[in-house]
């Protein structure tokens, strides 16, 4: 497969395995952290969950009307959101969903199968649990 700019593969697709510091998908490996968009797969630099922001999400805010689940993957532990991080989203008809790296993958998969308007953002793991 192709990509068609670096960090970015042109479709969205499921995830066939995470773990390792990274994901695998469309017969790709990637390392880092993942938003899977309507538009496509695109490396994310996010590295733990105090790093998300409005700033780190644009790229889920700029394809808002594509998305009705957000799944945030936030590595092993689950930690909340910024109050403001909520709103914005809910202000975009985007329910969101933070959860466990792994538990996010096998839902966002599911909803994908579903042909759900879904997307993911997922800190990448090292271990999978």
């Amino acid at each position: 497969m192709t990509e068609s700019a670096p960090g970015h593969f042109p479709q969205q697709v499921g995830i066939d395995a995470y773990g390792n510091g990274g994901f695998r998908f469309a017969e790709m490996s990637h390392r880092g952290s993942l938003l899977c968009l309507p538009g496509g797969m695109l490396g994310w630099s996010v590295t733990t969950a105090a790093e998300i922001t409005l700033q780190s999400l644009a790229p889920v805010l700029d394809s808002a009307g594509d998305i009705d689940v957000l799944m945030i993957g936030l590595g092993h532990d689950i930690a909340g959101l910024a109050p403001e991080i909520r709103a914005a989203l809910r202000a975009q008809g985007i329910i969101v969903e933070a959860i466990t790296t792994g538990s996010a993958v096998r839902t966002y998969n599911v909803l994908l199968a579903e042909h759900r308007a879904v997307a993911a953002a997922l800190i990448a793991v090292d271990k999978v649990r």
